[in-house]
């Protein structure tokens, strides 16, 4: 086995439910969640002792391991439209009846007159779409019995989803031994051989709480525990309904991690929580607003952050994670593109634009950014918000900060102070109202502890720009770059299945940050393996950096190869070299190059130390060498 395949990471969007009852994996045995302490922790029962015990959160791992008939180990681009199409009218079938806190078996069947579907049609694909949380559960099943794909027949299936509608999920309360008591009368009476007990028993132990309570008579109990209360914001009733996304260049001048030397100001994009106002996720770069901001901003968002405050050194707590129902953004390309779309409807997010020239709409994460900005303006080194306020003081005089070093003050901050202090729009702290929306209190109802995500990697990768590329003899090509393993070996010239002549494209996903590296998605191993350039020459760049030199080689005249690109990258970072200890252009590049090179995302906070380019690391990128503006070719969204 090649390192290649070693290196092979499998997608899987899997979470942890947190919902009592449902079951989990903790030092590698089984627990069935009886309670939530709080954000942190859990307790839990053993279910070979029957001993409760006290588990923490960020330990636990999904005891399912069920991936519905491998529909979830796929990427994104790698769904048909008509896959793409029928999926998502199932999705829209389902939805309004996910919204029901108290659902009943009339109003699953008036829905089914309304799309024209059976009843036990649609509680087959809400229970599909509960299990992963993404619109691939809903994809239609490929012929062929594939890993992880269950066995049992459709009819028997059906007769399972019946025997639980109709008799456990009712006000009669049966139990589960009735249900496989019945599974099997209701099989032998049509001639099929019934399933295993353990079987049926699993098909039950995987109900949601929510639904049980609804179906099993306990209405108001329901009603309380899952409804959420009304909210000021349209539709942000309870956290996670509503996130806004916004971005903005920070007031203030920021220092080089060398010669402590001014070298511009920062962009910060940020999500909100409309509900509760709490910071759900952020990015800081020097890089202006593009896919990759969003793609940052929103992996942050969804994931857990103790790792990621274990990277600053930060000693607090940030317990905010989950998959949001909407995002609410503005009009910017950088949230216009079809893989930002395509990624959020996977997710099941709603992805919606404020209406044109109406400002009001996006007035909480706008105010949410003044707040910080304001706060900035204590800072050394603060541009303020104006000529006017920042007359007679010099910001590059009095800067000091490094990037790393703001990042560091930016987490302190949110976590220890606006977290935590009195929120005048919502008559308390975010941090206590995110909590009392979570878990409710004597007053109000909680929406539970949202799945925690178990792979974050896979929430990134879904996220970043995708290429569908042929391998030829030399590996693939993006942007005249060439990248080759082994790996792509057994698909070079590979034609289309069942289509002759016709070359086979396949996915290759790449973060603009650090493109020495891109990532293939194998379609019949399903993982995503890591491809370099076909030049290890080459050094590692930024896509920012690889078209400023490309831009150079044209002004010079010449051809662009990569012979061209490695001297014109050599050149750039050479100049940058020279004149970093005297101008802000150099120094501001520099910089930007030792922060893509960190390669630090939300899913990989720590990463693994990156392979040694045989181009020296220390020579300075000359990116774009720019002053405090962004240049057009860099939004890449």
């Amino acid at each position: 086995m090649s390192d290649n395949i070693k290196n092979g990471i499998p997608p899987s969007r899997k979470a942890v439910d947190m919902s009592p009852g449902s079951y989990v994996i903790y030092n590698e045995k089984t627990y069935r969640i009886s309670e939530i302490i709080d954000l942190s922790g859990v307790v839990a029962i053993d279910v070979e002792t029957g001993r409760s015990k006290p588990l923490p959160i960020n330990q636990l791992e999904p005891a399912d391991s069920l991936e519905i008939d491998g529909r979830n180990a796929i990427d994104i681009d790698g769904i048909g439209d008509e896959e793409w199409k029928i999926a998502n009218h199932r999705f829209a079938a389902i939805k309004p009846l996910l919204e029901i806190p108290c659902l009943t078996r009339g109003e699953v069947e008036k829905r089914g007159e309304e799309v024209g579907v059976s009843a036990n049609t649609l509680y087959r694909w809400m229970r599909d779409f509960n299990s992963l949380g993404t619109i691939a559960a809903l994809i239609p099943k490929k012929r062929g019995w594939t890993t992880g794909a269950s066995r049992i027949s459709k009819a028997v299936e059906e007769i399972i989803d019946e025997v639980i509608n109709d008799t456990y999920l009712t006000v009669q309360r049966s139990t589960a031994e009735k249900v496989v008591i019945e599974v099997k009368r209701r099989c032998l009476k049509k001639g099929i051989t019934p399933p295993h007990a353990n079987t049926i028993r699993s098909r039950v132990a995987r109900i949601s709480e929510r639904v049980k309570l609804r179906g099993r008579g306990h209405r108001e109990k329901a009603i309380n525990k899952f409804q959420p209360a009304a909210g000021q914001f349209p539709g942000a009733d309870y956290p996670l309904a509503v996130v806004q996304i916004d971005h903005t260049p920070l007031d203030i001048i920021v220092v080089d991690d060398i010669h402590r030397k001014p070298i511009g100001r920062p962009w910060l994009s940020l999500a909100m929580d409309i509900f509760s106002r709490v910071v759900t996720g952020y990015y800081l770069s020097f890089d202006a607003p593009s896919g990759t901001s969003v793609a940052m901003t929103v992996s942050h968002s969804i994931l857990p952050k103790e790792n990621w405050l274990a990277l600053h050194e930060i000693d607090a707590d940030w317990d905010v994670w989950g998959i949001m129902d909407k995002i609410h953004v503005d009009n910017g390309p950088d949230f216009r593109s079809d893989n930002f779309k395509r990624s959020c409807e996977m997710y099941g997010i709603n992805l919606e634009f404020r209406p044109v020239k109406r400002p009001k709409f996006g007035g909480h994460i706008e105010r949410l950014l003044g707040t910080f900005l304001k706060e900035i303006h204590d800072l050394p080194g603060t541009t303020f918000s104006s000529v006017k306020e920042r007359d007679g003081y010099d910001s590059d005089k009095h800067a000091c900060m490094t990037m790393a070093e703001l990042e560091k003050w930016l987490v302190t901050f949110i976590c220890k102070v606006y977290h935590q202090r009195r929120h005048s729009g919502i008559g308390m702290s975010p941090m206590k109202k995110w909590e009392i929306g979570i878990m409710g209190n004597a007053e109000t109802p909680g929406r539970g502890v949202p799945p925690r995500p178990a792979n974050g990697n896979t929430i990134f990768m879904d996220f970043l720009p995708a290429f569908h590329r042929t391998v030829q003899n030399y590996g693939v090509a993006i942007d005249g770059l060439r990248y080759y393993a082994d790996v792509l070996r057994p698909w070079i010239n590979a034609n289309e299945p069942g289509t002759p002549g016709k070359k086979r494209k396949f996915i290759f996903r790449r973060d603009p940050r650090r493109i020495k590296t891109i990532w293939f998605f194998d379609p019949e191993i399903k993982q995503y393996f890591p491809i370099p350039f076909a030049n290890q020459a080459l050094p590692e760049m930024s896509v920012w950096e690889y078209r400023s030199a490309c831009e150079q080689i044209k002004k010079a005249g010449n051809e662009v190869n990569e012979h061209e690109i490695l001297k014109a990258i050599s050149e750039l970072r050479e100049q940058v070299e020279q004149s970093s200890a005297k101008t802000r252009k150099a120094r501001r590049a520099q910089q930007r190059r030792a922060e893509h090179k960190k390669n630090i995302t939300p899913a990989n906070p720590i990463p693994d130390k990156p392979p040694t380019s045989t181009v020296s690391s220390e020579l300075p990128m000359a990116d774009d060498l720019f002053d405090g503006e962004v240049e057009a070719f860099e939004d890449i969204g």
